[in-house]
């Protein structure tokens, strides 16, 4: 069972729950029922054991000569376990996932149940032989920010939400462009690993140096489109700058180098941290001005 925790990535766990309940709050007033507490607790764990566990399984062979893996980053077995653990990796994702999936299917109407199935179907095709999306440079980073925006996007669909309204377009828009910028940045770290092990991906296409420049920029478009929301929300523009002027600092990164830039990856998971503490108190005031 260790094994399956780790490939979950528990540290990341907040990451997808949080923008649910978030969403779900936010839509319904503070409304906590049975929907509420099933889907956060779906995209707290199951969800991240689907979305890690089949990266884990099917990235195998190139994550032996990863030397980020086997810690918060990604667990990583011992080649004579690799078939037992991996089996039971995929079994979990299933008997995880499949009850949660059936609930929000039972009470969600048609098309919370489509958006659902898109999220799904996203972190599957992430990963998974043949579709392998992460592998289709620019659809990798685009998909993977899905990855988190769509708990958020679901939550919000669920509940029955305007996504036209000022308060809610931009936060969609802004949560795609940083969830772009952030996959584009963790593929620098990884670009000679990649094409040494015939891996191609946004960074792989264009470069470290390119990749780098292109998340900064995305990172300050998302603070561009966050200032049309209505006050106080405008203040989420703040956020994305923190990490655009850490990705900033590696500019200079070329793909000769491209590992340096773990660094500013190990920070950005710390950043997350930050980021949804100011979050949170944002969404206080919003509440309460609202």
């Amino acid at each position: 069972m260790r094994e399956v925790l780790a490939a979950s990535r528990p540290f990341s766990w907040i990451n997808t729950a949080y923008p649910f309940a978030a969403g779900y709050l936010l839509a319904t007033g503070g409304r906590v029922d049975a929907t509420f507490v099933v889907g956060t607790l779906f995209f707290l764990g199951p969800y991240n054991l689907l979305m890690y566990g089949i990266n884990d399984v099917f990235d195998y062979a190139s994550d032996l000569r990863n030397p980020r893996k086997g810690g918060i980053e990604g667990g990583l077995v011992e080649p004579a376990r690799a078939r037992e653990v991996h089996r039971r990796i995929l079994w979990a994702c299933l008997v995880t996932t499949v009850p949660f999936v059936v609930y929000l299917l039972l009470v969600g109407d048609a098309a919370a149940n489509a958006t659902l199935a898109l999220v799904l179907f996203l972190v599957v095709a992430y990963s998974a032989p043949v579709l392998r999306f992460k592998e289709r440079p620019v659809l990798d980073s685009l998909t993977s920010a899905m990855h988190f925006v769509g708990p958020l996007l679901y939550a919000l669909v669920l509940v029955g939400a305007d996504l036209s309204a000022s308060t809610t377009w931009p936060v969609l828009v802004a949560f795609v462009l940083w969830g772009m910028a952030s996959h584009a940045f963790g593929a620098v770290q990884d670009v000679r690993a990649d094409r040494e092990g015939g891996i191609a991906s946004v960074a792989t296409a264009l470069g470290a140096h390119p990749t780098v420049v292109a998340s900064t920029v995305l990172y300050v478009l998302a603070a561009a489109v966050l200032l049309v929301v209505p006050w106080p929300g405008t203040l989420a523009a703040v956020l994305p700058i923190p990490y655009a002027i850490s990705t900033a600092q590696f500019w200079s990164v070329r793909d000769d180098d491209c590992e340096r830039a773990n660094i500013g990856w190990r920070r950005f998971l710390w950043l997350n941290l930050v980021t949804g503490f100011l979050v949170t108190m944002l969404l206080i005031v919003i509440s309460r001005t609202g």
